[in-house]
């Protein structure tokens, strides 16, 4: 069956009451930049939901891109027809009779919104699925787990005929819930981080550190693709801001404290980015921290580290496997750009035996050591490198391990 239109459902957003309708224009501008290369489309709104009308345009290419956007729950490309009984019929045995692949087991089940239709959502599921069974003999009803679940819904606008929901992304649009910087190296970690942030509503900026000439151009380049590829998902240009470390680093290297390097830097790394932040007006910094899976991640490391900063540390990964965070990485394309062999500065000066419970008056006290520190992290903000990116075709991977381009 050609569907006629999509049935889009919004996500978790919808019960935010009063804010409701912020979130729902946001949904729409989202949905209005995909469908800017389908010109027939034409979109309409109702509560909690949004109508695309296809006028022969590709639902596949559109769903493609429908899949990409936050804050949609679920769609559904559908057959639209009259408030008649026949006509509904007719439209729900087309459905049965060009599926893809030919079900044994259906189930009808209708929704009357239209009150005044002259039969009730039981009647109608007896109506239609009798129909379909005299035309399909071999067909047989199945109330639990059928191999398809024929779905009627009555409007007053008009009848929605359908049987396939695809779920969407989820979470809230994106920039609904403000903006965060997103501290990005080139692992696997912090896009997944990214990722998750935009996907609960977070506008965000990144800020990569590198240490040229200690960490090579191709290392930028990395995390310059891994940013691009994130703003894939936003719809917008993201902006990344590139901070020269070279020197802060250096400086903590040859401070006869090899066990605190680690936590020396990411102190350091975060007082720059609260910096950044409060320029760019964003409200909380994100990190791809995971607890435990590194030295300055363990409880006591992330103590000492995040008392350096006053912005709220967001930290979405904290408790997730790091198989699940590979598997989110390949599944939104910037696994492939992680792995690639080229070190940021976060390795270059990896102890032997880095601290997992760094003392919090010896770390300041290094700090304090370091006369130049302070104005080594002014030099580093003034002199920080902005660039914006926009998104590039995306290599997403499919739960079963299949691959799409998007």
């Amino acid at each position: 069956m050609k569907p006629d239109l999509i049935i889009i459902r919004f996500g978790e957003y919808m019960v935010k009451g009063r804010n409701r309708r912020q979130f729902e224009k946001r949904m729409e501008q989202q949905i209005k930049r995909v469908l800017v290369p389908f010109p027939g489309t034409i979109m309409s709104h109702a509560y909690g939901r949004i109508y695309i009308t296809l006028h022969d345009e590709s639902y596949d290419a559109i769903a493609k891109q429908l899949s990409l956007i936050f804050g949609i729950h679920s769609f559904s490309p559908v057959k639209r027809t009259a408030n008649e009984l026949e006509a509904i019929r007719a439209a729900a045995l087309d459905l049965m009779t060009t599926l893809p692949q030919e079900p044994g087991t259906f189930k009808v089940s209708v929704r009357r919104v239209q009150k005044d239709f002259p039969h009730d959502s039981q009647e109608m599921n007896h109506l239609v699925g009798s129909h379909v069974l005299r035309a399909i003999p071999n067909l047989k009803v199945k109330v639990k787990e059928p191999d398809v679940e024929l779905r009627v819904e009555i409007q007053p606008e008009g009848t929605y005929v359908f049987n396939e929901v695809v779920q969407g992304a989820g979470g809230y649009p994106y920039g609904t819930n403000g903006k965060a910087m997103l501290l990005l190296s080139g692992g696997i970690d912090s896009p997944v981080a990214g990722y998750l942030s935009m996907r609960q509503g977070l506008e965000i900026e990144a800020i990569h550190f590198h240490s040229y000439p200690f960490t090579s151009e191709k290392a930028k380049d990395k995390v310059i693709d891994l940013a691009r590829r994130l703003s894939h998902f936003s719809g917008v240009p993201i902006k990344l801001h590139l901070v020269s470390f070279t020197d802060i680093q250096t400086a903590f290297a040859q401070s006869n404290q090899e066990t605190l390097v680690i936590t020396l830097m990411r102190r350091a790394m975060l007082r720059i980015a609260q910096r950044l932040a409060e320029q760019s007006w964003a409200l909380g910094l994100v990190t791809g921290d995971s607890l435990g899976q590194v030295a300055s991640q363990t409880l006591g490391s992330m103590n000492v580290i995040g008392r350096t900063v006053e912005l709220p540390l967001l930290r979405p990964l904290i408790m997730t496997d790091k198989n699940e965070i590979i598997r989110i990485a390949k599944q939104i394309g910037t696994y492939e750009t992680s792995i690639l062999p080229f070190e940021d500065c976060c390795t270059l000066f990896v102890p032997k035996s880095p601290s997992t419970n760094p003392n919090l008056k010896i770390v300041q006290r290094v700090e304090s050591s370091i006369q130049t520190l302070d104005a080594m992290i002014d030099e580093a903000v003034a002199t920080a490198e902005i660039i914006e990116l926009r998104s590039e075709s995306v290599n997403v991977q499919e739960d079963d391990g299949s691959e799409e381009w998007f």
